[in-house]
């Protein structure tokens, strides 16, 4: 069996975010500070905003898409019932970022989005919290939803192992998805799935026996129930609102890579089974050797029940 565990790391490394990246988005996301804590002061003064960064950043799950685009989210919270509509409140925080990127700055139903072209998003959400009452996110022309991202985090975190595999699986997942587009689940959506597909599994070592070993559990719940289920408020279903197309679309693009996984494990030469990676990762995933390498000394041995017979507990 062709042992592709070091092909994986290489593709980590290609779509992880670079520190060019990193450090050009957090100095954008504090200039965005900035000018939104000087337009409340001079135009708002009862509004006094915090910030929180969340999603993908905050969870180290960011990829760069394979337009080398990367993104950021950045709560914008009040802690504070408004007195106007969560509409007005989205527009103010409009105001005060306009002028900062070339491209003016976009109203998106749950967020503000900051463009800064061909390299990096940065989105706003809109919060406020008052005693107990959940935190409420505004969405553009409807009012405002229970929501808490800090909720997810933790829900995230609690998952995780020490060794970070479940952050390479979560990105590796959110790889395909950009590779493959024509309306694959969301990020967010890929880190739910690929959560709660972890906690059925036995994680291998080796991350291509893992990735393999998560598809085949993610078509297996889908199979039995089409749902991804927020963890946390709102506990909303992401694939709600998707038609028949694109359920099927999802589905035969899972179908077709737990195919070609199970055909990679079993495959003896790294660079035919590379190849098959290749067909849903895209050419960022690295070509193999070409050569047999025989069984492996990576805990390939035998394959039981779709998991290692050597694998490591988390």
């Amino acid at each position: 069996m062709a042992d592709c565990h070091n092909l994986f790391q290489e593709y980590n490394k290609e779509i992880s975010l670079t520190k060019t990246k990193k450090d050009n988005m957090s100095k954008s996301k504090n200039g965005l500070r900035e000018r939104i804590r000087n337009h409340f002061k001079k135009n708002h003064s009862e509004y006094e905003p915090k910030f929180y960064i969340q999603g993908s950043y905050k969870m180290k799950t960011g990829i760069r898409t394979k337009d080398d685009i990367c993104d950021l989210d950045d709560g914008v919270y009040f802690m504070r019932e408004p007195d106007v509509t969560s509409t007005t409140l989205q527009g103010w925080i409009l105001d005060a970022v306009n002028g900062y990127t070339d491209d003016p700055p976009e109203h998106r139903k749950k967020c503000i989005r900051n463009i800064f072209i061909n390299d990096y998003e940065i989105d706003m959400p809109v919060y406020y919290k008052i005693d107990e009452k959940e935190y409420q996110l505004a969405i553009k022309d409807s009012g405002w939803e229970d929501s808490d991202s800090r909720a997810l985090i933790n829900w995230f975190n609690s998952r995780k192992d020490k060794e970070g595999q479940l952050l390479k699986i979560v990105k590796y997942h959110k790889g395909w998805g950009d590779y493959k587009r024509n309306k694959m689940p969301s990020g967010l959506a890929m880190t739910i799935l690929v959560c709660n597909a972890k906690a059925k599994i036995v994680y291998n070592d080796r991350d291509d026996i893992t990735m393999r070993d998560t598809l085949k559990e993610i078509k297996k719940a889908l199979d039995n129930k089409f749902e991804c289920i927020v963890p946390v408020v709102p506990f909303d279903n992401l694939f709600k609102d998707y038609d028949q197309k694109r359920i099927d679309n999802f589905k035969s693009a899972l179908k077709d890579f737990v195919g070609d996984a199970d055909e990679a494990i079993r495959e003896g030469n790294q660079l035919k089974a590379s190849r098959l990676w290749r067909r849903h990762l895209g050419n960022r995933f690295p070509e193999g050797k070409d050569e047999n390498e025989g069984s492996s000394n990576r805990n390939a041995g035998l394959i039981i029940g779709g998991q290692s017979s050597n694998p490591w507990a988390v």
